[in-house]
């Protein structure tokens, strides 16, 4: 479990164990159309037509839109269809559309999850359906991805994530989202479920401004998954107390430059930046500021060049971005030469 709010593991529990993630995988199909609609590659109301192929292989092949031969469905349809009722047809259909290939869907799959820092993942589907082992995640990648949908694409995660049903095709289906609609706050991602991969789930919820990101896996039924879910997420709520550090452009601390017109710049936070207290506890809290430096300029107003490190008592250690509060021009050449000197006698 991450606090998305404070950056903090909460619980884990083999989170870099590799595992099948089934029908979670499409979370990363969504991410990868979030990708493209972003830079203009994709519109929501471009339409794909469903190929005889794709038509003869998934149409109706576990969870499913039911796609009909021909037919021609806009990209915000699919998504809708891929992100509430699990639409393995869909997820093909959006791919071979968007471009040109499954086997260049997977390519851009892949290069996402690398961008983003999924180090330990691999899709060899953009659907989940079983591939001898091929595709895999872990529970720490997963947290990654999803981290990666609020940050970058709130406004998409909001607009597809979170529905507890959907029509189409004259066919009504249900989400089968153990915690959407049902539990406080609780507003989207995915379940999963193969034989080999058992039953699992990657959800997020947030209250009061504070925003959790879950992973649970290898249920072996999804009463078990379903009931584990609320009580996970509950206790995330309940077992903790959020604190907060420093508001949103906070002065934290500064870095020393160097080759810059000044000596130092000041760090602050790009957002608010707060931390999860076990309740109840005298957890110490100690924060320190952290950076490879010092920081060569030029530097750029809002570039990332240090780190927050907050460590409490029981908890892992996080890690928050920290940025330049102000731009540093790179020093003249009579400048560096006066820096070079004055490091002489420092």
């Amino acid at each position: 479990m991450l606090d998305l709010s404070s950056n903090q593991t909460l619980l884990a529990r083999e989170a870099n164990r590799r595992f099948v993630p089934a029908s979670i995988t499409k979370v990363m199909t969504a991410y990868t159309a979030f990708e493209m609609l972003e830079s203009g590659k994709l519109v929501p109301n471009q339409r794909m037509t469903v190929s005889d192929a794709t038509f003869e292989e998934w149409s109706g092949k576990g969870s499913s839109m039911f796609v009909g031969r021909g037919d021609v469905i806009p990209v915000d349809q699919l998504l809708m269809g891929i992100t509430t009722i699990s639409a393995n047809d869909g997820s093909v259909v959006l791919g071979e559309g968007a471009t040109g290939s499954t086997a260049n869907w997977i390519k851009a799959m892949n290069a996402n999850a690398q961008a983003i820092g999924m180090r330990d993942s691999r899709f060899g589907t953009p659907n989940g359906w079983p591939d001898q082992g091929y595709t895999f995640s872990t529970a720490r990648d997963l947290t990654t991805l999803a981290k990666a949908i609020l940050t970058r694409h709130p406004s998409k995660f909001r607009r597809y994530f979170g529905h507890r049903g959907m029509e189409f095709n004259g066919i009504a289906q249900e989400n089968h989202d153990p915690i959407s609609g049902i539990v406080e706050g609780a507003d989207g991602f995915k379940t999963g479920f193969t034989n080999q991969a058992g039953y699992g789930f990657l959800g997020t919820a947030e209250r009061d401004g504070r925003r959790l990101i879950m992973v649970v896996a290898g249920a072996a039924r999804e009463s078990i998954r379903d009931r584990a879910a609320r009580e996970f997420i509950e206790w995330g709520f309940n077992a903790f107390d959020s604190r907060l550090l420093y508001r949103r452009g906070a002065r934290v601390g500064v870095a020393q430059v160097q080759d810059g017109a000044v000596g130092e710049v000041g760090l602050a936070a790009a957002g608010p930046i707060r931390i999860a207290v076990p309740k109840d506890s005298a957890a110490e809290v100690k924060v320190s500021v952290v950076y490879r430096g010092p920081v060569h300029a030029p530097i750029a107003k809002g570039d990332e060049i240090a780190k927050l490190r907050i460590a409490v008592d029981g908890l892992p250690l996080t890690n928050v971005p920290l940025v330049a509060t102000d731009s540093v021009e790179q020093a003249t050449f009579l400048g560096r030469i006066g820096n070079a000197f004055g490091s002489l006698f420092s």
